[in-house]
């Protein structure tokens, strides 16, 4: 709750009950794990707020925590889109122009605030669809909330309500959250597996090498998951391209990266897509986030080569692999899949958002909000990330027990989308004047505490290791290993 709602506004309750679908991915996943490798216990909590934790990010509303995708209001509902990269800033006056908005001032649009700005007034006039296409035509990462999510508004409203007030006696059940099984639940799994190999008997993740040719979030996380369960990570990287998240927040990269190796080799050249076939061919999983496209390009996609029995693919990207042009990051694609928070659109009143009606002993004080109809913001920070990174390790997981020898297509929209759908009418979320929460199911209130930062890596390797650190041990490993298929 801590990550979602406005900026010095009240944190809100998603009617979504991520946190206990999250856990049921966690403990399925240590079961797995337990039978295959290292149990893992993964802590839900940790996973969908440790980056904010150790970026010190808090809600942004309508603006992500971090700080570069915007929620909008479009001609018919709401679209969201990310410019965190200069390229996607240097592109907003070409969405502007393609749906009919001159941007005042010439061409030059130099920061997100700019691009905010001219986006708001693009979006205004247009339909979200619409918006989200002439986005995504020129590589921009943008999605239209669909109109499914409404329904999560109605739920979402009723703890919304314009004065802080106790839960009734015998209020609204969570049990359904976490009793219901995943397998039965809508959009589950929100994974597509594809045979590309003979399964593998006795396939584990105890020692299995791990192929990471991801970066930024969603995938690495899923092989901190996995080296977590016992296998040996190989991380991959361009030295033209490393992975952005190294110029990011240091702990944040080493949470995710520590204890594995870095090979960093030019895919441009034919050297460096000689040893990036290599590692492909003896690897038991290999993880990408690209556009299917750009392995393509290097005649190494996952149906351009041969697969070694067992081995088992990971492939994640916004919208599946069906639809490859489209790009996400996981705000985005948590709107896509039309996982939101629901905020009032209305004012805060005079007693500010901690003011409202007495509970447990606290002295009455005036409405803190004005009623309205709920308006979207965003869910946590980019939460469709560690979603897609529990899910991934999950289904890699499974897919291993099972013999492996599998393609998976794990579209990140899907995940923010089978989160979604299991939208409860929870009940009043009600802020009460100290700050906390009223709990329905409990029929207590409850402290809403910051993000818990990560307990740091330990041991030897409690670091991520520096680019290209082991290039030359993976590259002598491989040359010493016989050929795999």
């Amino acid at each position: 709750m801590a990550l979602t709602g406005m900026p010095g506004g009240p944190p809100v309750a998603s009617a979504a009950p991520v946190l206990a679908m999250l856990a049921q991915v966690t403990a399925e996943f240590g079961r797995v794990t337990a039978d295959s490798g290292t149990a893992v216990q993964a802590d839900p909590a940790e996973l969908i707020a440790g980056r904010a934790a150790l970026a010190g990010f808090t809600r942004g509303g309508r603006v992500s925590a971090g700080g570069s995708s915007f929620l909008l209001r479009a001609a018919d509902g709401w679209c969201a889109v990310t410019v965190s990269r200069p390229d996607d800033v240097a592109a907003v006056p070409a969405i502007a122009g393609a749906l009919g908005l001159a941007v005042a001032g010439g061409d030059a649009v130099e920061t997100r605030a700019q691009a905010r700005t001219v986006l708001a007034a693009a979006a205004a006039s247009t339909p979200a669809e619409e918006f989200a296409a002439a986005a995504q035509l020129v590589g921009v990462p943008a999605a239209a909330l669909p109109s499914s999510a409404l329904a999560s508004s109605a739920l979402a409203s009723s703890a919304l309500g314009a004065r802080v007030r106790p839960p009734a006696p015998g209020g609204t059940s969570l049990a359904g959250a976490s009793g219901t099984s995943l397998a039965g639940a809508a959009g589950w799994p929100p994974w597509r597996t594809t045979r590309i190999a003979a399964p593998a008997a006795g396939a584990t993740l105890a020692g299995a090498v791990v192929a990471d040719l991801s970066s930024m979030w969603a995938g690495p996380l899923c092989s901190r998951l996995l080296g977590l369960a016992g296998a040996e990570v190989i991380k991959v990287e361009s030295p033209a391209r490393p992975d952005g998240a190294r110029s990011g927040n240091r702990e944040f990269f080493d949470w995710l990266h520590a204890g594995h190796r870095s090979l960093s080799v030019d895919f441009g050249t034919r050297t460096g897509r000689t040893a990036l076939a290599a590692l492909l061919e003896v690897a038991d999983v290999v993880i990408e986030a690209s556009r299917p496209r750009a392995l393509a390009a290097a005649g190494l996609a996952p149906d351009m080569i041969a697969h070694r029995p067992g081995q088992v693919w990971l492939s994640i990207t916004g919208y599946g692999r069906s639809m490859p042009e489209r790009v996400a990051f996981g705000d985005d694609a948590a709107v896509a899949g039309g996982l939101v928070g629901w905020t009032t659109g209305g004012g805060y009143g005079q007693g500010g958002w901690g003011a409202g009606a007495p509970h447990a002993g606290e002295q009455s004080s005036p409405p803190y909000l004005f009623e309205s109809s709920p308006e979207p913001v965003f869910c946590a920070d980019a939460i469709a990330d560690p979603l897609t990174a529990a899910c991934g390790a999950l289904a890699v997981a499974l897919s291993l027990s099972a013999g492996g020898g599998e393609l998976i297509d794990l579209p990140m929209r899907e995940v923010a989308a089978a989160f979604a759908a299991a939208a409860l009418d929870h009940g009043p979320h009600d802020v009460l004047p100290g700050g906390s929460v009223a709990c329905p199911r409990s029929h207590r209130a409850q402290a809403v505490l910051p993000p818990r930062r990560p307990a740091p890596p330990a041991g030897p390797a409690a670091h991520a290791p520096e680019l290209g650190a082991d290039t030359s041990a993976v590259l002598a490993w491989l040359a010493r290993r016989p050929a795999a298929c």
